[in-house]
């Protein structure tokens, strides 16, 4: 496999941490007039947690996704609730082991496969002969940006 390890943590959205923030948006091209107002808050396990018990937060291990913006140290919430789509990022557990990669059906040849997106490691074509299952689908990526 490739050394994309994760590791996993349950959500407790039992409580709640209500974090300003400005329903306006921040633009990302021009600059807009300094924000005067802040709406009361949003909380993070609301916004980001759709099935409470069938989500997770897990933080990546490795390089295999980092074409995708997936890097090493980011933290994921993945949903177990939700069935994979081709396109989507997932938690897939192959013969065993865990792995986070982009999920992809080819119709033409019926079969899966799990793609990278880091050129040094191949995807992995799913076939009948592997113990294979999709084990959660990636909903949001965290990321750290300062330091």
């Amino acid at each position: 496999m490739d050394e994309t390890r994760l590791e996993l943590s349950n959500v407790d959205a039992s409580t709640s941490l209500n974090v300003p923030y400005s329903d306006d948006g921040v633009r990302a091209g021009f600059p807009s007039p300094a924000q005067e107002h802040l709406s009361e808050g949003i909380d993070l396990n609301k916004e980001l947690v759709r099935h409470q018990e069938s989500t997770f937060y897990a933080r990546v291990f490795g390089d295999s996704m980092a074409g995708a913006g997936i890097d090493d140290g980011d933290l994921v919430v993945i949903d177990k609730a939700l069935d994979a789509r081709t396109g989507d990022y997932v938690v897939a557990c192959i013969d065993g082991e865990f792995t986070l990669k982009q999920f992809r059906i080819d119709e033409a040849s019926q079969c899966a496969w799990l793609l990278p997106a880091n050129d040094a490691y191949r995807p992995i074509k799913l076939t009948q002969e592997n113990d294979f299952m999709v084990w959660g689908v990636v909903t949001y990526v965290i990321k750290k940006l300062y330091k």
